[in-house]
C-alpha cells in the first residue's frame, strides 16, 4: 500500500491530517496518519491518544488497550485515558479490569456520584 499520502508533509499538517480523518469518521485513514506520527513525537500525549481513540472507533481494540496504557503509564491522572481503557476493556468483555479505571476516571473528573 502507498502511504505517501499519510506521510506527507509536517507533523502539524500530519496532525491536521489525521484529525480531519478522525472528524469524517474515517478512523482507520487516521490511525494510518497517526501512527508514524506518534513514532516521531512518542512523548506528546494528544496524537497517541488521538491513536488510541482511532483504534477503538474502528474496532482494533487491542491497539488501542496498548496506547491507552502508555499514556496512563506516563500519565496516571490523565482521566480520559483512564475512561477510554475501562471502555476499551468493556468492549472486550474485560469487565472487572475495567470497572477500576472506570471508577478512577470518575473520580479524576470530579464526578463522586459514580463511586
Amino acid at each position: 500500500m502507498d502511504t505517501t499520502y499519510y506521510d506527507h508533509g509536517t507533523p502539524a499538517e500530519r496532525w491536521e491530517r489525521a484529525r480531519m480523518f478522525f472528524d469524517a469518521k474515517d478512523y482507520a485513514a487516521a490511525a494510518r496518519v497517526l501512527g508514524k506520527l506518534v513514532e516521531e513525537v512518542p512523548e506528546q500525549t494528544g496524537p497517541r491518544l488521538l491513536l488510541a481513540l482511532s483504534y477503538y472507533h474502528s474496532a482494533q481494540l487491542r491497539r488501542a488497550e496498548s496506547e491507552l496504557r502508555i499514556v496512563i503509564e506516563r500519565d496516571p491522572v490523565e482521566h480520559y485515558a483512564r475512561l477510554m481503557l475501562g471502555r476499551t476493556l468493556q468492549r472486550q468483555g474485560r469487565d472487572d479490569e475495567a470497572e477500576p479505571h472506570l471508577r478512577l476516571a470518575s473520580a479524576l473528573a470530579g464526578d463522586f456520584e459514580q463511586l
